[in-house]
């Protein structure tokens, strides 16, 4: 059994070698000289100082200002904060809730969760916005569709 499909794998082996061999003599004959040229195009040396640069590489455009990101931010910075307040002041007892007293720390929970996303854009907005060294508008998710 071994020895049939040793045999049968070294035919099917040169079967493949033959028909490659016959594919590569075929795309010899089809394809042209190296050495010939076919078009009109007429080269030139470069100069010696050229390094391959241009300036307009090394500029860097004005950031682009993600308004629509910053705007949402501003707005789950200032919701974080009333809830956060208000998530405050149920649970120290200023307000007097007798039926509901289970959803002041949900209040404060939402409020921390909201408050952080908004908070932490606005930092980055802000610092970028004052030209420090590693914040940029980049890092900041921009929503254009």
């Amino acid at each position: 059994m071994i020895q049939y499909c040793f045999i049968h794998v070294v035919i099917m082996v040169k079967f493949e070698m033959s028909v490659l061999l016959n594919q590569s003599e075929e795309t010899r004959e089809k394809m042209p000289a190296r050495n010939t040229i076919n078009s009109g195009v007429r080269y030139s040396k470069l100069a010696r100082d050229d390094d391959g640069y241009i300036d307009l590489q090394f500029k860097k455009s004005p950031p682009k200002v993600p308004y629509k990101a910053i705007a949402l931010a501003t707005g789950l910075f200032l919701i974080g904060s009333i809830l956060i307040i208000i998530g405050s002041l149920l649970l120290a007892g200023y307000f007097e809730i007798n039926d509901h007293r289970d959803r002041t720390i949900p209040v404060l929970i939402i409020g921390i969760l909201v408050f952080l996303p908004g908070f932490y854009h606005l930092r980055i907005a802000y610092y970028a916005s004052k030209g420090y060294r590693g914040y940029s508008y980049d890092d900041i998710p921009d929503f254009d569709d």
